[in-house]
């Protein structure tokens, strides 16, 4: 992101705007989600899998599942963050005590839609006042409610957007080609689970693996499942060959 010597001084508080009408701490924050891992979520007929790439500092004596990028915020839904993993967490804590005051206020599940905005809310508030920054991660949302699958994308400056699949995080404009071209309305879960490990791969460099991706799925029937190591790989195995030029499949 460049600047001209006299646009500096904005970028100082996240109150002032600058001249040309942007808030560059929030900008900012913004590309704090795109030095992130990738993550990349997608609907299908009776639910929603999620994916997320772990980036472990030192795999040979980091214990993976403390490395934590999928989150489940109440039965029906659950997000992937990508961005600042410590104020993910915040997030996530906010969300899941949001769900349940709204299961003891109402005695019924949150909808997906509500919640995600009231953590968008929560988001904006961040860009509002002085003595605070935004918060510098993006959350995939994805759930099922009485209304549907929806799956939304929230960003650091509080908006929020549906998609039927999507990815954020780094590297992800390949991920978004790749689901314009294969996504499905009426996908059953293995083809989404596919789908969504075809992706990733998209967004992975020549030394980049599959062997710690995290995988969850919200199904109406089933529930919430997370997938282990060994189911992940399964899935893995049955990616399509690359074409000529494209990454080769790693496990």
């Amino acid at each position: 992101m460049e600047m001209q010597p006299g646009q500096m001084a904005y970028d100082r508080a996240i109150t002032v705007f600058s001249p040309d009408g942007r808030l560059f701490q929030v900008e900012y924050a913004r590309e704090a989600v795109r030095r992130g891992a990738t993550t990349a979520g997608v609907c299908y007929e009776d639910g929603v899998v999620l994916v997320a790439d772990r980036r472990i500092p030192n795999p040979k004596l980091a214990e993976p599942a403390s490395l934590e990028k999928i989150h489940l915020i109440d039965e029906h839904i659950a997000c992937a963050t990508a961005g600042l993993v410590a104020d993910a967490r915040v997030l996530v804590d906010y969300a899941r005590l949001a769900a349940q005051i709204n299961r003891v206020t109402y005695t019924e599940p949150v909808s997906v839609e509500l919640l995600v905005r009231r953590i968008c809310d929560y988001k904006q508030q961040y860009t509002q006042f002085g003595g605070v920054r935004p918060f510098g991660t993006a959350l995939l949302v994805g759930g099922f409610d009485d209304t549907g699958v929806h799956l939304y994308e929230t960003e650091p400056s509080g908006s929020l957007t549906s998609f039927k699949a999507t990815s954020t995080g780094g590297n992800k404009g390949p991920v978004m080609e790749l689901f314009e071209q294969k996504h499905r309305p009426k996908m059953d879960v293995d083809a989404a689970v596919v789908l969504a490990l075809e992706g990733l791969r998209q967004s992975l460099d020549e030394s980049g693996t599959l062997g710690q991706v995290e995988v969850l799925t919200l199904d109406r029937t089933n529930g919430s499942h997370r997938l282990s190591v060994e189911e992940t790989q399964k899935y893995v195995a049955r990616l399509p060959p690359v074409g000529p030029g494209g990454k080769a499949a790693r496990a």
